[in-house]
């Protein structure tokens, strides 16, 4: 098994009332555990604050807002599979999806 990063992407959720919040959270929850029941997930992760900082290049300039508004991360987890294209299958059960959101399937690197 190799390890991925899944890393979430916008999903829209303005608008939402109390109930329809509550309603995706409970799709989170439910496609996590499938995760997790099939032992592919690794870690959870967190959701992300939007306010950070953005360090860059030489000059070490930092910037607010480190995202694109439209480009929002919103979290991350640590996923097992069996390769790359396994990874990708598993992410497209993924709720942000949903709400035109995206999760960028990255492979970590083992040194």
């Amino acid at each position: 098994m190799s390890e991925f990063l899944y890393v979430y992407r916008g999903g829209n959720r303005a608008g939402l009332s109390p109930d329809q919040m509550q309603q995706v959270m409970q799709k989170w929850v439910a496609w996590m555990q499938g995760l997790a029941e099939k032992g592919h997930l690794k870690d959870r992760g967190h959701p992300l604050e939007a306010a950070g900082k953005l360090v860059n290049g030489r000059s070490k300039s930092v910037t607010d807002g480190p995202y694109a508004e439209k480009d929002l991360i919103g979290g991350y987890s640590l996923i097992e599979a069996r390769d790359l294209a396994q990874a990708t299958e598993l992410s497209k059960g993924c709720p942000i999806l949903e709400r035109d959101g995206s999760v960028e399937v990255r492979p970590i690197m083992q040194m």
